[in-house]
């Protein structure tokens, strides 16, 4: 994608002619107070705290009339009273058609090694909704590659849709293959508070070449600042919103809203906000779901956001503040389940307990009558799974039971399938395996 004049021209006016500086007054709990700044600095401005070599990133987080609170990137080991502060930035981030293919960091700034310029047009990182009435309604059917997202589990244009897992059934891996498989014009992957190895093999192994190019990848590694990674989020969502603008179909992938409303928390208890659900602070609930509203569908002359975000339950708990919160903010919820991962189906999906609001839109009337009997059969067998395996179940005790035994072996190889003809291969597939009963 190549960049014109107009493009240089907005790098350079980005370059303030003269730095108005303040000064460290005070290092507090890991935050910075600064005196001396203009007077028009607001919240979420950034900041160059220190010169030359040493000098580190900060975000303003509070005002008052003797100065104003800066959480710094990085620990506050290293700052001294009186370090010259200047400001860096506004709330903004100014995307281009030419990030694609492109990897930043939460500032707009490149992690490849090559020049990256803004866009023309600074957008608000923190900005708010589309009007709710001024939304379409959510579209159609996206091809994922997958066969149980594409019958079951439909994922719609629009749609917003969670998936909820503990630490190390499969999040991550199924995310990459929506990454390879799914449908859109353009990718966002937002990779928050990831190990580097992992942001790597996602950039060189996952997208490669190819993907790359339809893909801007936003990342803050798990040894970034709180303010970076709860920034790489937002950051993520304000470029999705540049190309829906444009007309396009985005899909916004974020790995994961617990690292995002983790580092929320540790910003928001350092600078006074007292704790309560679980340890988390009351703005946590706002600032998540503020940023889920942000992904949808668009209005009539743009596009869309179809968004899959990550959520991250400890031992599997689905009432733990974070999974509540999205949970009831979404369009659908996707359950992995470990005891399914440890037999070996992968995605382990559980999907008596997943859920997609685009149904029963999303598919026909016969779709929907394969879909409810496929949940039907599954729900059956898991009835007597356990009579099963100790040997108690006699044949013949239920014709439903016996229908669901004879299914189960091929139905639950189709929950693990790829989807190479698309939605209606694997609904003609499905329908195969439930009428062999």
């Amino acid at each position: 994608m190549q960049v014109g004049f107009e493009e240089v021209r907005a790098a350079v006016a980005t370059v303030p002619p003269v730095r108005r500086c303040g000064r460290v007054t005070a290092i507090e709990r890991g935050l910075v107070r600064v005196a001396g700044l203009p007077d028009d600095i607001a919240t979420g401005d950034l900041v160059e705290i220190g010169t030359g070599p040493d000098r580190r990133l900060g975000e303003v987080l509070e005002l008052a009339p003797g100065g104003v609170l800066v959480a710094p990137d990085g620990a506050a080991e290293g700052l001294r009273l009186g370090m010259p502060v200047s400001r860096s930035g506004s709330d903004t981030l100014a995307p281009h058609d030419s990030w694609l293919g492109r990897l930043i960091d939460p500032t707009g700034r490149p992690l490849d090694g090559r020049p990256l310029l803004p866009g023309r047009v600074a957008r608000p990182v923190r900005a708010g909704a589309l009007p709710p009435v001024a939304r379409r309604a959510m579209g159609a059917r996206l091809e994922t590659g997958l066969a149980v997202f594409d019958t079951m589990l439909p994922i719609v244009r629009g749609q917003r849709i969670g998936l909820f897992a503990g630490s190390g059934v499969g999040k991550s891996t199924l995310l990459a293959r929506f990454v390879a498989g799914i449908d859109a014009d353009v990718l966002v992957l937002a990779l928050i508070g990831e190990r580097g190895r992992e942001v790597g093999d996602f950039v060189g192994r996952v997208l490669g070449p190819e993907g790359m190019r339809r893909t801007v990848v936003v990342a803050a590694t798990s040894d970034r600042s709180p303010m970076m990674r709860r920034r790489c989020a937002l950051a993520a969502m304000t470029v999705a919103e540049h190309f829906r603008d444009a007309g396009r179909s985005v899909v916004l992938l974020a790995d994961s809203l617990t690292r995002f409303a983790e580092a929320h928390r540790e910003i928001a208890l350092s600078s006074g906000e007292p704790p309560s659900l679980r340890g988390f602070p009351p703005s946590t609930a706002q600032a998540l779901m503020g940023l889920c509203e942000r992904a949808g569908p668009g209005t009539d002359d743009t596009g869309d956001i179809t968004a899959i975000f990550t959520v991250l339950v400890a031992g599997s708990d689905m009432d733990e503040p974070v999974a509540d919160i999205v949970r009831g903010t979404l369009d659908g919820h996707v359950v992995l389940d470990r005891e399914i991962a440890e037999r070996g189906r992968f995605p382990a999906v559980d999907l008596l307990r997943s859920v997609s609001r685009s149904l029963p839109g999303a598919a026909g009337p016969g779709e929907n009558g394969l879909i409810a009997l496929a949940r039907r059969r599954i729900a059956d067998y898991e009835k007597v799974a356990i009579m099963l395996r100790a040997g108690l179940y006699v044949p013949g005790s239920d014709p439903a039971t016996d229908d669901a035994i004879a299914v189960w072996p091929a139905l639950d190889r189709f929950l693990a399938e790829e989807s190479p003809d698309g939605s209606a291969g694997s609904f003609h597939r499905l329908g195969a395996i439930l009428g062999s009963a």
